[in-house]
């Protein structure tokens, strides 16, 4: 991976039960979570919103889907967890921007996160996304496009009192 997807360790090694990275060589999707579509149902005589994945949505959810299952772990983790993510959007053409720099144009992290953390829930890395307790998300412009991930089971903080 280029050096701004290169692996790095934001928690210290006692605070992590469990630990896994991987990198997945791809151009990464920029269809978010947020383009989903809405159409109005009848249902009993009301109408009722039915959100539902637009093509490019379902064609980002199944790249995602597709390259996250080579990295299932066996059993989805059951405490606390951290999430780091790399995102690493391929150099443009003109050469505007250089190996490593930040990227700073759409799509917002906020919204890639949400689709990846609904794959990865799909898959089974956890129960819920709700256990993403710390979690930093990062996009860069890359010369080797793809997106890197550290996942890990966080140690539960001990009890007041007890050491």
């Amino acid at each position: 991976p280029s050096p701004a997807c290169d692996k790095s360790r934001f928690f210290s090694e006692r605070q992590m039960i469990e630990r896994m990275n991987f990198f997945m060589a791809m151009i990464p999707p920029t269809a978010t979570h947020q383009q989903q579509k809405i159409r109005v149902v009848e249902r009993s005589g009301r109408h009722v919103p039915l959100v539902y994945d637009g093509a490019e949505v379902a064609a980002a959810r199944s790249k995602l889907t597709a390259h996250l299952a080579a990295f299932r772990p066996s059993e989805p983790l059951t405490g606390p967890v951290s999430l780091l993510v790399k995102w690493c959007f391929p150099l443009d053409e003109g050469g505007r921007h250089r190996n490593g720099e930040w990227r700073t144009t759409r799509p917002d992290t906020d919204n890639v996160q949400k689709l990846l953390k609904d794959c990865m829930t799909g898959l089974g890395f956890w129960r819920d996304d709700a256990q993403v307790c710390s979690e930093v998300a990062q996009k860069f412009w890359a010369d080797v496009p793809g997106i890197y991930i550290e996942v890990g089971e966080l140690r539960q903080m001990p009890e007041r009192g007890s050491r």
